[in-house]
């Protein structure tokens, strides 16, 4: 079996409420999901999830070659890059391909990928997240209520902006969750926004009322120095690595010590989490991945040995895709439907909004000018956070 084409599609994920984080908020609730369909001679098609817009510049590095070869593949597109580099869009590009590679061996050995990559469980341990830093405090109980209801006894929240109010945020949740366990785990995320000299200070005052299981990207995600001053000054473990792309970005984190658990996007592909699994374990840490639409690092998770949860964002599916999974028992239950077990509707996507709203120019993906420069708490923040397209206030934490 060879590959022969692409398709390039899209879809829109309906959250039924305002998402985003420090950064920035979707009002409407309605966010993109980019799909890449690879076709074969055999008659198969492999799903991958995530943008792609280097699309026809990764191809020919696939194209015409065997499926079952993606670890291989995946260096030749690597290499298929090599002078220009490989971050940023072609790493995801490279990630979505590779996604549908592993899809297409899965389906070609007629078993759930998980199978095919040596798992043993179908379940998967998740904590559950919701984008939710514009939730007025009814709002977040409820959403959190939902998920406590599925069994799960771990969440992690949005914040940085106030502390006080991340601070009452994570005691409600834990109240919620305290039906299931009566030790919740927590974590914050705070999306980059804090500066070193600020992280380590603000850290300190939850610390003081709530026990973090992390603290997620509380410096920019490069800063050796700066996270290694978080882990070292506070008791709670630093999280990070879902916006690093390749082992050669995480390997000074690593060597410094400077975080205690290691994160991979969804987005950035199957092979991808595999490798920074086993360079995590190599310092005996455990890796989490961040959660994406139909959670399709669920089946690579099931197979490391040092998963530890894996994010869970969402109950619902994108428009048109359905997938072979169950959200039960605080985690993810997979399916036996060969490959990933994603199916794709593509009637279904005529006449969505192009126009969803993550990736306008105010999208949450852009980082404010102020972020890391704050002194304050923002204002209004004890409510929300400022909507997409308004103006930015100057003061804040």
């Amino acid at each position: 079996m060879r590959i022969t084409g692409y398709r390039s599609l899209w879809t829109v994920h309906q959250w039924g409420r305002p998402v985003g984080d420090a950064n920035g908020v979707v009002t409407g609730g309605v966010t993109e999901v980019p799909v890449l369909l690879v076709e074969t001679d055999g008659g198969l098609t492999g799903v991958g999830l995530g943008a792609h817009t280097d699309v026809a510049r990764i191809f020919p590095a696939v194209e015409g070659q065997d499926p079952r070869a993606v670890t291989a593949l995946y260096d030749r597109m690597l290499a298929h890059t090599f002078k220009s580099g490989h971050s940023g869009s072609v790493f995801g590009t490279i990630g979505a391909f590779d996604m549908a590679l592993w899809d297409l061996k899965a389906k070609m050995a007629g078993e759930p990928l998980w199978r095919t990559l040596g798992a043993a469980d179908r379940f998967v341990p998740g904590y559950a997240s919701g984008l939710d830093i514009a939730l007025g405090d009814e709002e977040l109980v409820a959403l959190y209520s939902g998920w406590a209801g599925r069994g799960f006894t771990g969440a992690k929240i949005k914040g940085g902006l106030d502390t006080d109010r991340d601070i009452g945020r994570l005691e409600a949740v834990a109240d919620v969750l305290r039906g299931n366990t009566r030790s919740p785990a927590l974590m914050l995320d705070v999306n980059e926004t804090w500066g070193r000299h600020q992280a380590v200070r603000l850290l300190a005052r939850i610390e003081n009322r709530v026990e973090l299981a992390w603290i997620e990207e509380p410096v920019r995600r490069w800063d050796v120095r700066g996270n290694r001053a978080v882990a070292r000054t506070g008791r709670t473990p630093v999280a990070t690595g879902e916006n690093l792309t390749g082992l050669e970005q995480f390997r000074p984190l690593l060597a410094a010590d400077a975080l205690q658990v290691v994160q991979t996007a969804g987005v950035w592909g199957i092979t991808h989490f595999l490798r920074v699994a086993t360079l995590a374990h190599g310092h005996d840490l455990p890796v989490s991945p961040v959660g994406y639409h139909a959670n399709p690092l669920a089946h690579a998770a099931a197979a490391v040995p040092n998963h530890l949860a894996t994010e869970v964002q969402d109950t619902g599916m994108p428009v048109g895709i359905t997938v072979d999974q169950v959200l039960a028992d605080g985690g993810i239950v997979l399916g036996d439907t060969p490959g990933l077990g994603i199916s794709v509707d593509e009637p279904a996507f005529a006449g969505l909004d192009a126009d969803a709203g993550w990736t306008r120019p105010d999208g949450p993906h852009v980082r404010p000018r102020r972020a890391g420069l704050r002194l304050t708490p923002e204002t209004g923040a004890t409510d929300r956070p400022s909507p997409i397209g308004s103006t930015e206030r100057e003061s804040t934490p």
